[in-house]
């Protein structure tokens, strides 16, 4: 059993050495794979991604020569995932890779396809922008309308997958309109989908925080598109023919 972490990276020099450490010392007993996307990052981060996997195999590294957001740097690095599991992982320390037993429980026992780590379930996190709070609840009560489901954090950044669904994401979103279109199609493709809580270390804006009010506006269109677009149901194996991660 092998769980692909995907890292998409830009200009996060001060806090990507750390955050590469606790990923290759996570607590799981599965196979670690990371693979870190420098989407052209100007601070340094490159350098660093590279010197990182100079000295850890686990690490493979891959470099983008123009920027293309988030969206584009988990594009990349799922054409590069080889694990049964997949797990998408920030590289600011707002999410902590201590989490990943309880992402990875519901996949792990075959009981669900994907799985979100909410931050609104009760474990710690740090309190700071109330009008985020509001438009998340926004976005969050309008993805439980469209897709029929009862999520409470449909923005978070820690989503995993099995390998099928990762396969079937074709993503085609830009910026931060990764969360809203993966949510969408796990939704339309009928995935078994799984919430936990985890915890929380976000960041101001004068420690780098990127995402703005624009954002939320992209997440709107694209909750809105997807629930028009066809999306391909995810096959179910026969009753008796196994199931779960593999």
């Amino acid at each position: 059993m092998k769980l692909s972490v995907l890292m998409p990276v830009y200009n996060e020099a001060p806090t990507l050495r750390e955050a590469v450490r606790r990923v290759v010392s996570a607590p799981v007993a599965t196979e670690i794979e990371l693979v870190a996307v420098d989407d052209a990052s100007t601070d340094g981060s490159g350098a660093i991604l590279d010197g990182l996997a100079a000295a850890d195999p686990r690490l493979r590294v891959v470099r983008h020569d123009r920027n293309r957001g988030k969206a584009g740097a988990i594009r990349t690095a799922l054409g590069l995932a080889t694990g049964d599991l997949v797990l998408i992982q920030d590289a600011d320390l707002e999410y902590d890779p201590h989490d990943y037993p309880a992402l990875l429980a519901p996949l792990l026992e075959g009981k669900a396809d994907a799985v979100f780590g909410s931050r609104f379930l009760g474990a710690p996190h740090r309190v700071l922008y109330f009008w985020h709070w509001v438009g998340n609840r926004f976005l969050t009560l309008l993805t439980n309308a469209l897709y029929d489901v009862i999520l409470t954090d449909m923005e978070t950044g820690y989503k995993a997958f099995t390998r099928e669904v990762a396969a079937r994401l074709d993503l085609r979103s830009g910026g931060f309109g990764l969360e809203p279109e993966i949510t969408a199609k796990v939704c339309r493709m009928g995935c078994r989908l799984y919430e936990v809580p985890v915890s929380y270390s976000g960041r101001t804006y004068e420690e780098g925080k990127k995402i703005t009010w624009r954002d939320g506006i992209a997440a709107l269109r694209v909750l809105l598109a997807w629930r028009l677009r066809s999306v391909p149901p995810l096959p179910r194996q026969p009753p008796g023919g196994g199931g779960g991660a593999s």
